[in-house]
């Protein structure tokens, strides 16, 4: 109180939040809506058109290849824990595990984003193929988006880290921890995804 009695705060500009950590968290809660069309979507063409028009979910003759996708499920969990691993590194100034877990979370993130390409080419239908198909790419295509901008804001962010930038200090390492807060969503959005389209 006495803070901002003798320094006020700047005008439209909050003293206990930062705009830029803000600013994702309203981003993240857009996209969350996103999502959420996507999955009305889903169960509507699932819950609603399915019953009447086909036996069983997927309908025949389509498969869903669970075990890779659960494979790549456990790849992506496993970079939130990398990605983590370097934010608290830079934290306490450990600029080489800063480094080692931007690059680990970067590697991962490209492996999930290959598997679920090569996923595409085998899987026997399209877009085009029922609503099944149009959602499932919808809801899938959708995430590896996601995944494809978030490996983006990793690679920006490895490239200042092994230039030097960033530090322990709260606002010094703004840089990791905004993609991190990303990153951390895309991962638990997959989870969704993954639980809905494959296994439910």
């Amino acid at each position: 109180m006495e803070a901002h009695a003798a320094h006020p705060p700047v005008a439209n500009k909050s003293s206990r939040v930062d705009a830029r950590l803000l600013g994702i968290y309203i981003f993240i809660a857009s996209e969350v809506m996103l999502f959420g069309s996507f999955f009305t979507a889903y169960f509507f063409a699932r819950v609603v058109v399915g019953p009447k028009e086909y036996a069983t979910w997927p309908p025949e003759p389509f498969e869903l290849p669970v075990y890779l996708a659960l494979l790549n499920t456990i790849i992506l969990m496993t970079s939130s824990f990398t990605m983590h691993w370097a934010l608290q590194s830079i934290k306490r100034n450990n600029r080489s595990g800063l480094i080692a877990g931007l690059t680990l979370t970067f590697l991962l993130g490209l492996t999930f984003i290959t598997i679920q390409g090569r996923e595409y080419t085998r899987l026997g239908f399209g877009p085009s193929d029922l609503a099944f198909g149009s959602t499932f790419y919808g809801l899938t295509g959708l995430h590896g988006m996601h995944v494809f901008v978030g490996l983006n804001l990793l690679a920006y962010a490895l490239i200042r880290a092994v230039r030097g930038h960033y530090g322990p200090a709260p606002h010094d390492h703004l840089g990791v921890e905004i993609p991190g807060i990303y990153w951390h969503f895309v991962d638990v959005m997959w989870i969704v995804v993954y639980t809905t389209v494959y296994v439910v």
